[in-house]
This record gives structure tokens, sequence and C-alpha cells, in this order.
């Protein structure tokens, strides 16, 4: 049974598995030891070198599964050892050259770093070269072309960059810890900071306390786990100790009526559900914070309103989100989430606990509406909004953009910077499709917005209204 698109993937999973097994087993003196040789057993490498540089790595990926670098704020850490089979990169000139005597590659370049060889053909001096791309837009052949490695490439905001030896560095002060580069280094060398130990450490620990764990379930769970349905998923949570599980859903359907009244009353708004959005307008859009909404995220929501009710209560986020880690730990947030999983994660917590989704039978969950569950794709914040002021009776011309991805953010949040965008809403998702598309869901294909849209009509409730009012919110 495939469960990951990619080895790397596996990988990551096979360590956070281990490590969360050596906690159940209480093993982790031994863990440093022990798993490193578990998944590279020898004598022949599988990926590297040599077997010792691999289970040096893996050693660093145990270090990340427990925590990482608590020195490090980003969520998102680099593993130096790991980044070092990616070609520097740069512009390069290809076979494709075809020696003409135009040459007017080098008539072009700012720095006289292109020279040419017997054969006349194009050579591009690196340490001259700024990499302004003159010469590849004007060669006849499209000959010059740019490399860049893949996580520069993936990465929304360039805070990736080269250190003197050529291991990739994040900037933390442009990073909004998206995790757009963790699924697509092919090496796996950069990676998000795991809290699965705590986790398992607090189930282990709830006999002897009065804490009981609650899971908060983002809406895209439900197209996740192929090979078992939705309500054994959350059987599967109960039989590893979580004493309740609820709809991040819920918290989306309150965020919608709050943000259409914001809005209502300011005139203007940009959405504050996906935290590396709200991130990238404070860092790279700073004159535009004082427009972000001032409510909070669902998974906040929902966090807060079970704290309000079970004061002992342990809350775990479950999604495919990077960033979700990093707004956890923020002060306006701090206490609603003491732990965020991602869906790779849940996937290793089952395997550890020897749960078997596929044997279980199913337990029903149905907290939100229509509405709040349809926040997992592009748009869906939009039309729940647009029903928001239908059940508030809030008299209002509602002109949303829907941003699908960083570069669309960026061009909205650039008009409405000069004040000739068109709309009074920007709905800003970093991720492709929206959190359906997240980086660490469990697969990375194409994703059926519709398939979203059907979950959404299997709540019970049909309206905002109907959903919030048995919890009080």
């Amino acid at each position: 049974m495939l469960l990951f698109d990619t080895k790397v993937q596996y990988l990551k999973y096979q360590v956070l598995k281990a490590v969360a097994q050596a906690s159940l087993n209480d093993n982790l003196l031994n863990a440093y030891r022990d798993i490193p040789l578990e998944i590279i057993p020898g004598p022949r490498p599988n990926y590297r070198c040599c077997i010792y540089k691999e289970r040096a790595i893996i050693t660093e990926r145990i270090n990340l599964a427990m925590g990482g670098d608590k020195h490090n704020a980003n969520v998102i850490e680099v593993i130096p050892i790991a980044c070092d089979e990616c070609p520097i990169g740069g512009y390069e000139v290809t076979k494709a050259c075809r020696g003409c005597i135009a040459h007017r590659c080098k008539t072009v370049c700012p720095k006289q770093a292109i020279a040419f060889d017997h054969q006349h053909r194009a050579i591009i001096n690196k340490d001259l070269c700024v990499e302004c791309g003159a010469c590849e837009k004007i060669c006849p052949y499209s000959a010059i072309v740019h490399y860049k490695r893949p996580c520069q490439k993936a990465c929304p905001v360039d805070a990736i960059s080269m250190d003197e030896n050529n291991a990739a560095v994040i900037d933390n002060n442009q990073c909004i810890e998206c995790g757009s580069c963790v699924y697509q280094c092919p090496f796996g060398a950069i990676s998000d900071k795991s809290e699965i130990l705590d986790v398992v450490e607090t189930i282990k620990a709830k006999q002897f306390t009065e804490k009981k764990l609650y899971a908060i379930v983002a809406p895209s769970i439900a197209s996740q786990f192929s090979y078992a349905s939705l309500g054994q998923v959350v059987n599967g949570l109960k039989a590893i100790g979580f004493h309740d599980i609820v709809e991040a859903a819920l918290g989306a359907d309150l965020a919608a009526l709050l943000e259409s009244k914001e809005l209502s009353e300011k005139g203007f708004l940009t959405s504050s559900c996906c935290p590396s959005f709200v991130s990238y307008i404070e860092k790279h859009f700073p004159k535009m914070r004082h427009h972000i909404s001032h409510n909070l995220s669902p998974m906040v929501i929902v966090g807060q309103h079970i704290k309000s009710i079970d004061p002992n209560a342990y809350t775990v986020f479950i999604g495919p989100c990077t960033s979700k880690k990093k707004e956890a730990k923020l002060d306006k947030t701090k206490g609603a989430i003491d732990a965020v999983l991602t869906f790779e994660e849940l996937q290793a917590l089952f395997d550890a606990f020897d749960v078997t989704l596929a044997t279980l039978s199913e337990r029903k969950l149905d907290n939100a509406s229509y509405f709040g569950r349809i926040f997992a794709r592009v748009g869906g914040l939009s039309d729940a909004m647009q029903q928001a002021f239908k059940e508030q009776a809030i008299d209002f011309e509602f002109k949303p953009i829907q941003c699908n991805g960083i570069k669309e953010a960026r061009t909205a949040l650039l008009k409405a910077n000069r004040q000739v965008l068109p709309h009074n809403f920007i709905e800003g998702m970093t991720c492709n499709g929206g959190c359906i598309g997240g980086p660490c869901c469990l697969t990375h294909g194409p994703k059926d917005l519709r398939q979203v849209d059907a979950y959404g009509k299997e709540a019970y409730e049909k309206t905002i209204h109907d959903a919030i009012v048995p919890f009080n919110l």
C-alpha cells in the first residue's frame, strides 16, 4: 500500500514512527543508537555514498522528530549534512549554443562575465556573473538557462540561499514557514520540526493526570487517508487515546461570522485564517498589516473553546500545514493549542500505536456546517462569508478576491497598497488549491476541489447558525 508520494516522505515517516515507538517503550535513551541501525542496517548504502553518512543524517532527522533546535524559532530547519548533492545553480550555457558570431550575450553582459572557447561557444565566469539574466533573454537559441535548486525554486518569498559549503540557508526574516521547500527538496534536507514526542508522552501520562486529549482536525482530513473512511480515522484517534475529536471547521463557521462583521465595519480586510499568508503580509507588506483581520483562525477559536469548557484539556491540531506549528506559539494564540501534528505525523502515530484503520468501525464526525468545511479550498472562506452576511442580515457589497498561492496574493497586495484593487476583501491561501494542497499531506497530486464541497454537503447542519448554536459560540 503506497501511503506517500516519495521515498523522502517514507524516510521521514520511518523516523517519526520509530521515535514514537521508542517513547512508548520507554527507550528514548537508546533512540540515537538504535534507530539509525534499524533504518539503515547496511552493509550497503541505500541512497548516499556510505551507510555512515546515511546513519548520521538519520540522527539529524531524529533531532527534528524530537523537536529540533530549540534556539531556532523557525519550525522549518535545514539538515546541512543532507544538503550536498544539488548543483550550485545559476546561469549555464547548454549544448544548444551554436558558437554564433553575433555574441549578443557578451555584448549585453554588464560585468563582462562571458568569454568564448576555441569552438566560439560561450562560457560564463561564475565569479563575475551577477545573475541578472540579460544573456538568457537575448540568446537567439535559448542556449542559456537558469538553474535553481528545488528548494529555492519552491520558496515563494526567496528566503533560501546557499552558504560557503553550498548548503541551504533559510532567512528567518523572509521565511513565512509555508513548508513549500520541505516537500520539494529531493533529498529531504529541509524538514519541519515535530511535536509527535510531546503528544505520545501526554498520552502515556494521561492515566496519572486529569488531562484529556482533544484532537482538532482540519477539514482537509477527509481527502487524506484513501485506504480508510473518515469515520475509521476518527475511531483511530479514539483508539490512540484521544478523549474527543472536534472539527476545526466549527471554528471556521464562527470565523466567517466574525470576519464578515469586521469587514462590514472597516470596509477593507485581508483574511487571517492562513498563518503563512498573515506572515507574508507582516514581513513583506508591513504597511498593510493594519488591514489584516483581527479575528483568530479556526484552529485557535476551537482550541480556546475547548479550554474554556475543560481547563485540563490538551489540544492537538491535526492538519496539512507547517505554519500552524508556529501560529500555535504566537503570543496572541498561546495556550489555545498544545501541539500540532501533520497528516504525515498522524500516520506515523497510528502505526506506532499499531492501530489499523481499515479494521475499525466508524464513528461520526459532525460538528460543523457545509460552510465551515469548505474552508479547506480556495474560495471557501469567501463563500462562507457570503453566507454569513446573509445569515446576519448585514447589508454590505462584498467584493472578494481569492488568491491561490503567494504569487496571486502578491499581485493583489501590490494593487491594494496602491489603492487600485477593485476588491474589498483579500482571501489569501499560500498553498495551491488551499489547505488541501498543504506541504504535509500524505499525497500531493492534483486535488479535486469538488471533493471538498462533497464533504461539506455531508454535514448535518446546513447553516452556520445551526452549527454554532449547540456550542454556545
